[in-house]
């Protein structure tokens, strides 16, 4: 195809697009922009504001390749001035899937299916991360919509499903009429240990801009890190050392394939909303002892969800529930002087809410903590946290699910909100949002 001599084409990819520079969700004038939409930079990536796509299972994948449903899915955001769009939770092993209908990284087709995806977005202009996760005793589940038409959760074998193989640290089912997973061997447990390895080796080879590990939402490395459902009497097992074990063995072997100027990040459920019961859970003062940690683990972002765990956790769930946990994680790196940079989540729905989450406290601070993970200081805002009120940033980018799903534009309707001019990708530069 070819293409008038004023039109600029997109860099490294397969096929014909305009040059989108800059992209879309950037502002117009950086110097008068508040935080959120400012870049960020870690180790080697720039991602060009603070409005992320966080991972959202859509149970679409076959035989956990990435489909043309996914290219469309996920293309839309990029489009829309979403920064960083994070591939859905993607399984390390055929048993590590939510669903039969997950994406999954653990052989190389995979990985082909996986670029397509990943060429598409950084013909935007814009960065891809995947989160590479196992699903543990919440293993062999049917896809939400089954779940809610016809009330079941289990997918049985006749269904692509594998009951009998679900797997965890200890052979606690997570409800009734869940599968009762297996005990792991502490060879089996090495052997995931590679497996993660292997998938963020081929999610390298695929182009992505970054790693995250899911250890949220009850899924198998939760499971490991909560006393609720660890009972192991071995080294992975007992004490937070032991039942953190598995994580930090996790991250230690996926930093160790992929480059050095590759973000790492972690997602975690802060807490398992089960302190009322009185009996040990993983608390946010755990959280925040393990925070404190993962900086020398090669760490760059903290990513706070919560709860997922447990059936009976009782959830007081509000506009801030979520982000709360976030800032006080953030507060207490803070006050030791750890460097590690914090997503907040929940119920992101809201121009001034996710432009209060991030603030800066004030333009000088902000670059010179940001510089040290690589920032540039020279595209700080100069807008400043109103102390006043008791206004604290409480993270460094927001990540945004099912408010994406509603609005893929979300990115340009909450930039309008708060009276900030953005960039829109070329061929929608002639729609404009309208005031009425």
């Amino acid at each position: 195809m070819t293409n008038g001599a004023a039109t600029k084409t997109a860099s490294g990819v397969s096929f014909w697009t305009p040059a989108q520079e800059p992209p879309a969700g950037t502002p117009v004038d950086a110097s008068s922009a508040p935080t959120l939409f400012q870049p960020l930079t870690i180790r080697d990536v720039t991602i060009n504001n603070r409005i992320w796509v966080s991972p959202m299972c859509q149970y679409s994948a076959e035989d956990g390749h990435l489909t043309d449903y996914h290219l469309v899915h996920l293309g839309q955001f990029a489009l829309h001035g979403a920064a960083l769009t994070i591939i859905e939770a993607t399984a390390v092993e055929p048993r590590g899937r939510i669903s039969p209908q997950d994406v999954g990284l653990w052989k190389d087709s995979q990985a082909v299916s996986l670029k397509r995806v990943v060429d598409f977005i950084h013909s935007q202009n814009q960065a891809v991360g995947i989160q590479l996760a196992h699903a543990g005793r919440k293993a062999s589940n049917v896809a939400p919509w089954i779940r809610e038409r016809h009330g079941k959760w289990l997918a049985h074998e006749s269904e692509g499903g594998w009951p009998d193989d679900c797997v965890a640290p200890s052979a606690i089912p997570y409800a009734e009429n869940w599968a009762t997973p297996r005990e792991l061997t502490v060879e089996e447990i090495q052997g995931l240990v590679k497996s993660f390895a292997d998938a963020a080796k081929r999610a390298v080879e695929a182009g992505v801009d970054l790693i995250e590990i899911h250890g949220a939402h009850g899924y198998l490395l939760t499971e490991f890190l909560s006393p609720l459902t660890n009972k192991r009497t071995d080294q992975y097992g007992g004490s937070f050392e032991n039942r953190t074990r598995f994580l930090f063995e996790t991250l230690k072997a996926v930093r160790d394939v992929i480059p050095s100027g590759m973000p790492l990040f972690l997602r975690i459920s802060a807490t398992e909303w089960m302190e009322y019961a009185g009996n040990p859970s993983w608390t946010i003062e755990d959280s925040i002892k393990l925070a404190k940690l993962l900086p020398e683990a090669g760490v760059d972002l903290l990513d706070v969800s919560s709860g997922g765990n447990n059936e009976a956790a009782k959830i007081e769930i509000s506009p801030y529930y979520q982000v709360s946990l976030a800032g006080r994680i953030r507060a207490a790196l803070e006050a030791d002087g750890k460097k590690l940079l914090i997503g907040a989540v929940g119920m992101i729905s809201s121009g001034e809410m996710a432009r209060s989450i991030v603030q800066a406290k004030r333009a000088k601070e902000h670059a010179q903590a940001n510089g040290q993970n690589g920032a540039d200081q020279g595209n700080v805002a100069t807008l400043e946290v109103d102390e006043e009120h008791g206004q604290v940033t409480q993270a460094d980018a927001v990540l945004v699910a099912r408010q994406f799903l509603r609005e893929p534009n979300f990115v340009y309707k909450i930039a309008d909100e708060i009276g900030v001019n953005v960039k829109w990708a070329n061929q929608y530069e002639r729609a404009p949002l309208v005031k009425r």
